[in-house]
């Protein structure tokens, strides 16, 4: 960057951890390879007590490890952001990669040009370590549940200037997951809406918007890798634990990005999604778009969206509620991994 290294804001990335060591080295190893000064970047973890290495590979990078004992990921995340010192925060998840060595740098110079904008978002971008499925889910659908891709409102492009692009929602609706994996936000934005208290990653984003700042950047061609799960049973129980979690947060903070006037009520996503004819529509519609034969997966995720999260919802309903649920979100985890050759 032309700024002297010292002149550069600094630059805080939060992971939430929990036996991650699979997974975490090739996440930690892309921020290493960012051009951004490496001084003025700092890593945290809130780890929810590991068992295995993830605290050991955290070190090996010199990340700062905090002791989670919260019930859920979000309590994970508004500790570390309690303990961050940057004026840039980057939400990333141990299953993240970032895809370009500039994206951070690209990122900082994006944001001090837009000050309007209130942060970065990731593009979710396909990777030799994922599996078809994986890619599917995360690079086909940008959201990785066809249940949240339909209730998702469409984005709209504002302008592109070069590698930056300017998004921003229809006008009427907050109905869009923003705010998680990869995403760059200005510090004094999310103080502004109080996120040390009552951070939730696709709801932050939510509150700046209806603060006034409804628009966001993406660098094109550049992001994330999301190594979500690799196959479609993990698929399923990762809903199921997704869903008991959602609950279980709901329980603290009432707050529903799916009830900000979606495009498609829940209940239609979900008839959509056992139906035959909803997602062959929109498979062939992909493939014949895009020529990408992994629009196939949408067949069978459709209906697997719909068992893991019925799943999600009956062990909440037995195990979930108040605090005879403390360690189930731990005890549902599904072990992520990255596809080897």
């Amino acid at each position: 960057m032309q700024s002297a290294p010292e002149n550069l804001p600094r630059v805080s990335f939060i992971i939430p951890t929990l036996n991650t060591e699979a997974i975490l080295e090739n996440c930690l190893a892309s921020i290493a390879r960012q051009t951004y000064p490496r001084e003025k970047i700092e890593i945290i973890l809130a780890d929810a007590h590991s068992k295995d290495r993830t605290r050991d590979i955290a070190k090996k990078f010199g990340a700062i490890v905090l002791d989670d004992d919260g019930k859920n990921m979000e309590e994970g995340k508004r500790l570390a952001l309690q303990h961050a010192t940057g004026d840039y925060i980057v939400f990333v998840d141990a299953d993240n990669e970032i895809t370009h060595a500039d994206y951070i740098e690209l990122a900082m110079k994006s944001l001090a040009a837009n000050p309007q904008a209130l942060g970065v978002e990731s593009y979710y971008l396909p990777s030799p370590k994922m599996s078809s499925f994986c890619a599917y889910l995360t690079a086909l659908l940008h959201i990785s549940d066809p249940i949240c891709w339909l209730m998702s409102a469409n984005p709209q492009l504002v302008a592109r200037d070069g590698k930056v692009e300017r998004w921003i929602l229809p006008p009427g609706t907050f109905s869009y997951p923003l705010g998680a994996n990869g995403f760059v936000y200005r510090r004094a934005d999310l103080q502004s809406v109080q996120a040390n208290e009552k951070f939730q990653d696709t709801h932050v984003a939510m509150f700046l918007m209806k603060n006034g700042q409804r628009e966001w950047l993406r660098i094109r061609g550049r992001g994330v890798h999301h190594y979500y799960v690799q196959t479609l049973w993990g698929f399923v129980q990762k809903r199921r634990r997704a869903t008991v979690h959602f609950l279980r947060v709901q329980e603290e903070m009432p707050v529903n990005w799916m009830k900000e006037k979606p495009p498609v009520p829940l209940w239609l996503a979900a008839v959509y999604c056992v139906t035959f004819f909803g997602p062959l529509f929109h498979t062939l519609r992909g493939i014949i778009r895009t020529g990408d034969w992994r629009w196939l997966w949408h067949l069978l995720a459709c209906p697997s969206s719909v068992l893991g999260n019925a799943w999600g919802v009956l062990t909440y309903k037995q195990r979930g509620k108040g605090d005879k649920g403390n360690g189930l979100i731990a005890e549902l985890q599904v072990k992520q991994t990255l596809k080897r050759d």
